[in-house]
């Protein structure tokens, strides 16, 4: 019987593929294999969540000698985002590690300074898309601009302390070696103004817990007005057993507290080794610190006000240390 239709023409029947495919076209079907775990996807939520779980864990786990109450001297990196942050951040002097610009910028004499003072300095400018810098900054208002902070490198506080008593044995230093330890401070403008006071008044280093409690960030180091340069911040593990190690060093540890065993202008270890210890505005000391405090400490103010904030106490105490190891 004749065949119908175009030479060469068959009948398309449900087996097979037809002529001239191959087989291409069920292969195609084949499909790229099984569908990715929504963690195991970089742009699903879960993948995010799974990096930060894990960032975490790896922070918990790492950081501490064993029985030593030390921590290792890094911090997190961080950024600093938004056009006037970032050159607000550059003028103070913060350390930078990139200036990430957006690419195809609308640029404005804050985007300028921002260049002009990286170049100045000789950081890294990197010209970066928006999906990248949104990433980077974990959806934060940039602005196409984006500052990259290293990590803060803490000293040790037990070698700290025992270089400083070292220095002042050997006639290096005049005055005997005097510190500030923090409890409970968790407002980085407070440590960067406790810092500033720290220079200003020739403290020889600054002590803060690792856990509750906050370390040398962007702001801190803005507040600090270039002073975290000069001063060495010390990181440990446990306050007051660091406070103990200070105490069988010879250094006296005097708490700061409204209810205290003396008033400042009757101090009378302002010549010794000192280490100057100061709570949260709200808190105050804690039981356990204010144990192991030689001395509470209190400043006279007028009955009206409660409390004094954290640095201001702090730069109080510190002046009137200074005029004492100055007469």
């Amino acid at each position: 019987m004749a065949s119908h239709g175009r030479p060469g023409a068959v009948r398309k029947t449900k087996k097979g593929p037809t002529i001239g495919t191959g087989g291409h076209g069920r292969k195609s079907l084949e499909g790229k294999g099984p569908t990715p775990k929504a963690e195991d996807r970089p742009y699903h939520k879960s993948y995010k969540n799974k990096e930060l779980a894990e960032r975490s864990a790896a922070k918990r786990a790492g950081g501490k000698s064993a029985g030593t109450g030390r921590t290792k001297g890094k911090a997190a990196e961080e950024v600093v985002t938004g056009r006037n942050s970032v050159v607000e951040a550059l003028r103070a002097g913060i350390p930078a590690k990139a200036l990430h610009v957006a690419i195809r910028i609308e640029m404005d004499d804050r985007v300028r300074e921002s260049l002009k003072m990286a170049a100045e300095r000789g950081i890294p400018v990197m010209e970066t898309g928006k999906p990248e810098l949104d990433r980077m900054t974990d959806g934060a208002v940039h602005q196409g601009l984006m500052l990259q902070i290293p990590p803060y490198e803490y000293a040790d506080a037990l070698d700290l302390v025992d270089e400083t008593i070292e220095r002042y044995r050997r006639g290096h230093i005049g005055n005997a070696p005097l510190f500030v330890a923090l409890d409970g401070i968790t407002d980085p403008r407070n440590l960067g103004a406790i810092i500033r006071s720290a220079s200003a008044f020739s403290s020889h280093g600054v002590i803060v817990p690792e856990r509750r409690a906050v370390g040398v960030t962007a702001s801190a180091w803005k507040t600090s007005a270039g002073a975290a340069v000069r001063v060495p911040v010390a990181r440990v593990g446990n306050l007051n057993s660091a406070l103990k190690s200070l105490k069988a060093k010879g250094i006296f540890v005097l708490g700061l507290d409204g209810d205290g065993d003396v008033s400042l202008p009757e101090l009378s270890l302002g010549r010794d080794p000192i280490c100057i210890v100061v709570g949260s505005e709200g808190k105050g000391l804690s039981r356990l610190v204010r144990e192991n405090c030689d001395q509470i400490v209190s400043i006279p103010i007028e009955s009206a006000m409660e409390s004094l904030n954290a640095s201001m106490a702090v730069g109080i105490t510190l002046y009137e240390v200074s005029r004492q190891r100055s007469a």
